[in-house]
């Protein structure tokens, strides 16, 4: 080969060389490595928006007081429920469950949720039909703090529906209440769960007198029961007020005047009367009030009676 042969072949595989460079550079000029991305985009993921405290997976909660229920915040998913109820009943009832918005539905109680109630709200003796009319609810509500938190009822299929509106209706009002636990979390005591300022609908297996036999139909409700107690008088005219811390004590009726609940002449958050809309709603939806009863006043609760029965109580 003579020597002008070698000068062109070198010639041409040194254009080849820099066209293809050329080109190499061209293609890759919006390129980045991930370290270049991440060092010309702090804080912010290739493939999403920036990171931030709101849109972060990982969020702080403070754990709640040693021996008190588990109240849930608004989950992501119902699997992620923290509360008694939603965990049992799972995904179980799901294609019988009755939804009014996200977060407000009502279903059948499972077999896992009936066992758990057993021996707790439960005696096991109760009629078959009875039990089968129950309902697991599931609604959302506004905490004392203003945070919206998870609630659940067991109620009668009855006023289901019933509780759904009236409580939905709440939560667009940013009505506050404190706690949605069932009472099986009181192991059944309805008295540990009012004193606990607890609301909840069914319960209360043991008791006798009229108004509890409607939380065991599940056909009554009790709402911030500590601000708004149970009041009797006796036959000198002593004042009984439960929950017992709804009133100043016995020993020192003056030191705390403002925490007395079972006076009505006063002005206090929570309070329920007739201008309230609590009570407003339960009436609109044919319950009757404890507020009005005659022989003492249920300021808590409202009922609604069943069908063979009146309203008169």
């Amino acid at each position: 080969m003579n020597r002008s042969k070698i000068i062109q072949m070198v010639i041409v595989l040194a254009a080849i060389v820099v066209i293809a460079s050329s080109i190499s550079r061209f293609v890759s000029r919006d390129s980045l490595s991930l370290s270049e991305y991440m060092q010309q985009n702090p804080g912010q993921s290739p493939s999403g928006p920036p990171l931030s405290q709101e849109n972060s997976p990982v969020q702080s909660t403070a754990p709640p007081e040693e021996g008190s229920p588990v109240q849930s915040a608004v989950p992501h998913s119902p699997e992620e429920s923290a509360l008694t109820g939603a965990a049992l009943n799972g995904l179980s009832q799901a294609q019988e469950r009755t939804t009014l918005e996200e977060g407000f539905y009502y279903e059948p109680i499972s077999h896992r949720l009936r066992r758990y109630m057993t021996g707790l709200s439960l005696s096991g003796e109760e009629d078959p039909e009875e039990i089968e009319d129950l309902c697991y609810v599931h609604i959302l509500h506004y905490d004392f703090g203003g945070n919206p938190v998870e609630g659940e009822l067991i109620c009668s299929r009855l006023i289901a529906q019933d509780l759904l509106e009236i409580f939905h209706e709440l939560y667009l009002n940013e009505y506050r209440i404190e706690k949605v636990l069932l009472a099986e979390e009181y192991s059944g005591d309805m008295a540990a769960a009012i004193e606990d300022n607890n609301t909840f609908c069914f319960g209360g297996r043991t008791q006798e007198d009229s108004h509890s036999t409607r939380h065991s139909q599940g056909l009554a409700v009790d709402i911030n029961p500590l601000y708004n107690p149970y009041v009797s008088y006796g036959e000198d005219g002593a004042r009984e007020v439960f929950p017992s811390s709804g009133a100043p004590s016995a020993e020192a009726p003056l030191e705390n005047p403002g925490l007395d609940y079972g006076d009505r002449r006063q002005d206090y958050p929570y309070k329920i009367d007739e201008n309230d809309l609590c009570y407003k709603l339960f009436l609109e939806h044919g319950f009757t009030w404890g507020g009005n009863w005659n022989d003492a006043k249920g300021y808590m609760h409202f009922q609604k009676p069943a069908p063979s029965q009146g309203s008169s109580d």
